[in-house]
This record gives C-alpha cells, structure tokens and sequence, in this order.
C-alpha cells in the first residue's frame, strides 16, 4: 500500500511492479490519478515481465491486509525551504492518514517518507500507537546514497565499492560518518583529503535543496523510491538487511524518546534491532546536537495535536 500518487509514490510503485516481488494499492485523494498511474504501470507488465497486480483508489478501505503501508503523502519542499518549515502543514495531512492506516491496517508494518521526516514518523507512532519496531522512516538511506555517490564521483570509481553512512535527523544536522566509509575497505581518509571530505559532507547535508535548485518544480523522487525499496523489499523477504532509517530510540546513543537516523536490521517484523556504532567524541557530539534539533520539532508535533 501506497499513500500518495506524487512522484515519489508514483515511481515507488514503478520499480516494486517491475521488480515483481508483491502486489500494490496506490491510494490518492484524486482517484483518477491513482487509477491512471496503476494502469498505466500495469500496461507495461508484457513489455517488463511482471505479473504484480497494481491498483488505484481513494478508498482507505483498500488496504485492509496490507503488510507494510508506505506514506508519502504531504506538500513537497519548495525551493528556498527548510524541511522543518513543513511542520504545521504536513502535520494536518499526515494526522488523519495515520488514523485511516490505524483503522483500516492495524497489523502493518508503516513507513514514513513525509518531511520534516523525523517530526513525522514520530507522529505517525503517536497516532497510530502502533510498536516502535513497526513504525520507521526513510531517510537515512538516501542521504547514505547521496554521501557514496559523491565519494565515488570524486575518485571516479564504482559506486558499487563505496560503502558510507550518514546518521541523525533527516536535514541540516545530519551526521555523516567519514570515519566508516571506504573503498573496497579502503579508508576514504587515505584516498581524499580533508578539505574535499568536508565539501562532501556539506553536498550531502544540502541534497534535497541542490535538486530543488535545480529542478525548480520538484524536488528528488528517483532516489528517495529506490530507497523506499530498498526496505520494503528487505521487510517483505525477512532479508535482515542493516540499513539506516529513522527509528525509534530507547537509550542507543544516549538519545530516548525520538525517531532519527541509525542503522537497523530490517527484516518481517520491521526493525528487529537497532545497531550501535561506536563513535568518535566528535561524532557523538554531533549526534546530541542533531537529537536536540529532532526532539525540538517533536515537541512542536506535541503541541499540534
């Protein structure tokens, strides 16, 4: 089940079809638009192999069963804004979701996309009351994505033999970590120096805002599906994959009581274990800093509901 036929939740459903590993309900509030969207997707399957059914509706009745909700559904980030400045609007758009989803999906596995993306999961947990390890956000694997896409353009190598992670909120206080990416097991820090790793971090941190630059229009959606791929299907097939993603914390890095960004064990019961890297001082200290932004907008969600 899909929430929102936007361009995320649109080719979301484009690559979990053509991958053929489930079946998909794409729900919007404009009916038509999900339905031609799912049709269209579904006149493709001759051409690439695949016999998922695909669905549109504006009826929440229809994802009844559903085993992994997928909300994308909020107003995009224009140019010019922080995602935090989405706060009070999206709120209002994610609210009665989440209680539709309780309603009609109280066994689902439910993950959030909507910016600001830490405030949103944690809202979505309080208004559904569903279990920490059934509610996570994406975030942490895109911005990951976009740290090793710039390390390999840097030393025009493979993406494929760059590992990297980012941690923490999902926005400017993210917590890249130079000290566990490599290449092929190679340090990055032997590779490059530091003057352009700092570079690096800070086009990762502005991201999302380089593309809305760019584009004007729209802002980053190829990425973000993929990402959202990345854990469903890890959720779907109990792959226990260790990604990182906006979870709830219960004392991991001394941080209690929000959803940021760590890397977990994704697998049929959704985030099986939360896993701690040791970190630097530096790092750590970069962690409070982005767990104090992140608890500053919970607090916000607080007060609006």
């Amino acid at each position: 089940m899909i929430i929102g036929a936007g361009r995320v939740g649109a080719t979301t459903a484009q690559i979990l079809a053509y991958r053929d590993i489930c079946d998909i309900v794409l729900v919007n509030r404009t009916e038509g638009t999900a339905k031609g969207i799912a049709l269209d997707i579904k006149e493709s399957s001759p051409l690439e192999g695949f016999d998922s059914d695909i669905m549109g509706t504006s009826d929440f009745r229809e994802i009844r069963g559903s085993d992994i909700v997928v909300l994308t559904a909020g107003v995009p980030r224009k140019e010019g804004m922080s995602r935090d400045e989405l706060l009070n609007t999206n709120v209002n758009v994610v609210k009665p979701m989440c209680q539709q989803i309780k309603r009609y999906a109280p066994d689902c596995k439910l993950i959030v996309l909507t910016n600001p993306l830490d405030a949103m999961v944690y809202l979505a947990k309080k208004v559904t009351g569903f279990p920490k390890e059934r509610v996570v956000g994406m975030a942490g694997i895109l911005d990951s994505a976009r740290f090793r896409t710039f390390i390999a353009e840097t030393l025009k190598v493979s993406v494929t033999s760059v590992s990297g992670i980012v941690l923490g909120g999902h926005g400017d206080s993210m917590v890249p970590l130079p000290n566990n990416a490599f290449v092929n097991g190679i340090p990055i820090k032997e590779l490059i120096g530091k003057g352009t790793i700092d570079k690096i971090i800070e086009r990762t941190r502005n991201g999302g805002a380089e593309i809305i630059g760019l584009e004007k229009d729209s802002s980053a959606f190829y990425a973000p599906a993929s990402s959202l791929v990345a854990m469903i299907e890890s959720m779907l097939n109990d792959r226990k994959e260790v990604l990182p993603c906006a979870a709830y914390l219960d004392g991991e890095y001394g941080i209690k009581g929000i959803f940021m960004g760590v890397p977990v064990v994704l697998g049929s019961k959704g985030v099986e274990k939360v896993v701690e890297l040791k970190l630097t001082r530096d790092e750590s200290a970069a962690m409070k800093a982005s767990a104090d932004k992140v608890r500053a907008l919970a607090k916000q969600v607080d007060a609006l509901l």
